[in-house]
């Protein structure tokens, strides 16, 4: 088995779809099979359970993924440490950020480092601002554009970049929750929320909650991600408190409005989180270095 092929793999655990993986490691998907084929047959297991929309992994294929994960990692950090005495660093640096934070504030983190080191290949993963910490600690991203959470763990460093302020917003139509929000005093309790389902946001409004000393809030559903919840409440479903950099770029942002809070909502600090152990990495502390540089 050759490192190239735990690459394969690990691409097709995320992709989910063949046909996605052959064309994003320029293959034909008869290629990327037979190549997965091989290792099964090395294996003696069968790693995907594959139908004619997606693949998931077996029970075999689970118990592989972290030994797949480890040594390809590992491949990789020997990779740069052999590269510390060229002139030029080069090579695959994977970075994680919600898909807001890519045109927010990801630009200006990236600028100076393509600018000093222009061989790296930046590889960028976006997704839920909530799984970013998870992505660097898993080793699925070396870095992560991330909400401070408020227990930062050991492992990780972290560089502060900006406060994200949050608010709450209500929709321009008709409908429960603008009824509610017109009686004095509110009664919160009855207010409809539309909720991440984790992360730094929601544990700044669940802060909220507990000083208003709302204890049932009424919650119309929860949503992985912020940039889906903007419509949600453009539509009439509900409330939400959300960061302002989210509702500013959202296209849906005119048909909401703001509500001036009593009680404001904490900003969090966003930055970019790394594990300790990875600044060791040539890739990884040069990019670290330039965010203080």
């Amino acid at each position: 088995m050759e490192f190239n092929d735990l690459r394969l793999f690990l691409h097709l655990v995320e992709s989910r779809n063949f046909s996605k993986t052959a064309v994003q490691n320029h293959m034909s998907p008869s290629t990327l099979s037979r190549q997965i084929q091989r290792m099964e047959e090395e294996l003696g297991q069968m790693l995907f359970l594959r139908d004619n929309r997606q693949v998931s992994l077996t029970a075999a294929g689970e118990k592989f993924l972290p030994f797949a994960r480890q040594n390809w990692t590992q491949w990789q950090q020997l990779k740069q440490q052999l590269q510390v005495n060229l002139t030029e660093l080069s090579g695959e640096l994977k970075l994680f950020c919600s898909v807001t934070a890519a045109y927010s504030h990801l630009p200006s983190v990236l600028e100076k480092f393509r600018a000093r080191y222009p061989q790296v290949e930046i590889q960028l993963i976006t997704g839920d601002p909530a799984s970013a910490v998870e992505q660097v600690q898993s080793q699925q991203a070396d870095l992560a554009l991330a909400g401070r959470p408020l227990n930062l763990p050991n492992s990780l460093e972290f560089h502060y970049i900006d406060d994200i302020t949050l608010s709450l917003i209500a929709p321009r139509v008709v409908c429960t929750a603008t009824q509610l929000l017109q009686q004095n005093p509110i009664d919160w309790q009855k207010v409809p929320f539309i909720l991440p389902v984790e992360g730094p946001a929601r544990q700044r409004i669940d802060q909220w909650f507990r000083h208003k000393k709302i204890k049932h809030p009424t919650i119309y559903a929860t949503v992985a991600g912020h940039e889906g919840i903007v419509p949600m409440v453009a539509l009439g479903c509900g409330v939400a408190l959300l960061p302002d950099v989210v509702i500013k770029n959202s296209p849906m942002n005119p048909q909401v409005s703001s509500i001036n809070l009593d009680m404001p909502i904490e900003p969090f600090q966003l930055g970019v989180c790394v594990q300790r152990k990875s600044l060791e990495l040539p890739l990884v502390k040069a990019f670290w270095d330039t965010l203080s540089g």
